[in-house]
């Protein structure tokens, strides 16, 4: 809810309810925006919801629409696919005609991945990743893999990927160095991306007329935003243990009194 607006601002007034994004200082009930980061929320979408969408949502749609150039009967595979990232890029890439290999690591993520529109869900606790990828392609891998896990999943994520295809990395919350053979990837023509939402924001990307698009999807229920878990903000060290404890499915979104109300 925007409190009070500067003497220059004119496309934002005091009381309406927005979504804001910045790089950093967040944490806090309330914050300084700038005016090209700000975009109203329609009627029928709830604050707490809201606040799942700017960075998980544009930052999957924008690898699996712009980078990953996803259409109809193409393979995508998405690790980490019940994540509040991964959940957004199943439904987008399901949205845009692409059979999803979502990776998880437990059954009650596999259940929601398998709900949200996904032809497969392999675990990382359970299956060979690589193998049943290939086996799914009949050998051919993917056509596109989307990482957000990082570390020694990228190098998989290069092997498991089919001629000509692309992979796109765009976090590494194994936080390892990824360990690569080049030859598990240049001799079939495949391109690798790189993906960081803040620094694409600085090359020129202005993400206010997609996140205006995904608002009124969201509005016209056309995509499931699952929210695991809702904190107060004073209990924000408790919200990462939920983070890192691996047991999220969807978002763990932040609380203040202005929001809930």
């Amino acid at each position: 809810m925007v409190e009070a607006v500067g003497e220059r601002v004119t496309g934002i007034t005091a009381g309406e309810r927005v979504l804001a994004w910045g790089s950093s200082g967040c944490y806090a009930e309330l914050v300084v925006a700038d005016e090209t980061r700000l975009v109203p929320i329609p009627a029928a979408v709830p604050m707490t919801l809201g606040a799942a969408l700017p960075v998980a949502w544009l930052s999957a749609r924008y690898c699996v629409r712009e980078l990953g150039q996803v259409g109809p009967g193409q393979v995508v595979l998405i690790h980490a696919a019940a994540s509040g990232v991964g959940t957004a890029a199943v439904q987008t890439a399901c949205a845009d005609g692409a059979e999803v290999i979502g990776v998880v690591g437990s059954a009650d993520k596999e259940a929601l991945v398998k709900d949200l529109g996904a032809s497969h869900v392999l675990r990382r606790d359970r299956d060979d990743i690589l193998a049943e990828a290939l086996r799914i392609t009949d050998g051919a891998g993917a056509d596109v893999v989307l990482d957000l896990v990082g570390g020694d999943t990228f190098a998989l994520s290069l092997r498991a990927t089919a001629a000509g295809g692309r992979v796109v990395a765009l976090a590494n919350v194994a936080g390892a160095p990824s360990t690569i053979d080049t030859r598990d990837f240049y001799p079939k023509n495949v391109s690798v991306h790189g993906f960081q939402f803040t620094n694409l924001q600085r090359l020129g990307w202005d993400p206010r007329s997609d996140l205006q698009l995904l608002l009124s999807e969201i509005a016209a229920d056309r995509f499931t935003v699952p929210i695991d878990a809702l904190f107060p903000i004073e209990d924000a060290a408790a919200a990462h243990q939920r983070l890192e404890s691996d047991r999220s499915r969807g978002k763990v979104v932040l609380t203040v009194d202005r929001e809930v109300a």
